[in-house]
């Protein structure tokens, strides 16, 4: 397993927090498509991915989804745990494999209500995750598909190693909330620009500044956010 402190949060923790979490943390894999929790239910961990990504997402009644929010190796799954609410109306679903480690529920609650620095990065991780969010929903509503997907194979890329995604349309279009064949066509205009290279399921980005200058704004407000908020999550 990879040490727990590539992932940005845990790696921030001073040292006397993570000597005191180190044993509570337990290694898991993260396979793709599992759900880690459903709308609703209480939460029984949080989890801190390492090499995994994990999707936020909101499901309609007729099962239509949408992305609101994606997790990696910068951050938590599991907000509402700590925030009050001990569950929430979204569906966490890993979106790409790999490994992270998770805490127990009630050793988080009694972490974050020691007040003192893990509150503040916590809550510092929140406002950056809501910014998130808000954008989406902005990028969603306002700006072209094929500017979308440029956002969200940014944002997915910078919680992942080397410039490679295992993805089908379809899980995109669910990402996304919209038709597979619109994904078809802005996945092709990317592919065209020579942007990203995409066959059976795997895309490849063969231009990552082409695809920032191809993006809307939306991608470069969350990573500030990000910075401005975490500067210490690159710390190793």
């Amino acid at each position: 397993m990879p040490d727990p402190r590539k992932n940005h949060l845990l790696a921030a923790l001073p040292p006397a927090e993570w000597h005191r979490w180190q044993p509570q943390l337990e290694p898991v894999e993260l396979p793709l498509g599992q759900v880690l929790y459903e709308p609703g239910r209480t939460l029984s961990h949080v989890y801190f991915p390492t090499t995994a990504i994990v999707s936020l997402l909101y499901v309609m009644e007729d099962g239509a989804s949408a992305e609101i929010a994606v997790v990696g190796r910068e951050g938590i799954v599991g907000v509402s745990l700590f925030m009050g609410g001990g569950s929430t109306p979204s569906r966490a679903v890993v979106q790409s494999a790999g490994l992270g480690y998770r805490l127990a529920a009630d050793v988080m609650k009694q972490e974050f209500n020691r007040a003192g620095p893990v509150l503040h990065l916590l809550l510092r991780y929140t406002q950056a995750l809501i910014t998130q969010m808000a954008q989406t929903a902005v990028c969603n509503r306002h700006h072209s598909l094929d500017r979308q997907l440029c956002r969200w194979l940014l944002l997915s890329l910078d919680r992942l190693q080397g410039n490679q995604l295992s993805m089908t349309q379809e899980l995109i279009a669910n990402m996304l909330g919209v038709r597979r064949e619109g994904v078809t066509e802005a996945a092709l205009k990317l592919q065209k620009a020579g942007l990203i290279r995409y066959a059976r399921g795997r895309i490849t980005v063969l231009d990552r500044p082409g695809l920032e200058q191809r993006t809307c704004e939306c991608y470069a407000v969350v990573k500030k956010e990000y910075d401005r908020l975490l500067p210490d999550r690159l710390a190793t």
